[in-house]
């Protein structure tokens, strides 16, 4: 039986399908706060020229911007992608809550690859993780990207 997406992880696909639509990495994030959407983001590294536009940091910004705030406290990340370490480390000084990710990342991911920078002993603030949450989804989407690019 399968369960419909809580609506953080489908407002982050969805953010990701726009961006592949406009010729970025389909990948979407989401932070929210007591269950409210406080910004939401996709890759623009290429629209913006900005190699660290990725989506999670695109949304990092976004949230501390409109709390007011550069710690988001309280807030949970919604991404459909393994988070790499540059990432990882925004999410770890930002101190979110909980990270919840789709699809995951053997190449480029820092969370549960790689790195794995939330086990390091250098990394201050770990926040909870749950992968899982649309994998087929956003690892289709990713797939078709890529073949449409070869």
């Amino acid at each position: 039986m399968a369960f419909p997406l809580p609506d953080p992880m489908r407002f982050a696909l969805d953010a990701a399908a726009r961006a592949g639509a406009a010729g970025e990495v389909p990948v979407g994030a989401v932070v929210t706060r007591e269950g409210r959407v406080v910004a939401a983001a996709a890759n623009a590294m290429r629209r913006s020229g900005d190699p660290t536009a990725h989506a999670e940091m695109e949304a990092i910004r976004a949230a501390c911007e409109a709390l007011g705030t550069g710690r988001l406290d309280g807030c949970d990340l919604w991404v459909t992608l393994e988070p790499c370490a540059m990432c990882a480390g925004a999410i770890a000084l930002a101190r979110v809550d909980r990270l919840y990710y789709a699809a995951a990342d053997e190449k480029g991911g820092a969370v549960a690859h790689g790195p794995r920078f939330f086990h390091q002993p250098t990394c201050h603030h770990r926040p909870d993780v749950y992968a899982g949450l649309g994998e087929s989804e956003a690892a289709a989407m990713l797939r078709g990207f890529f073949a449409g690019r070869r």
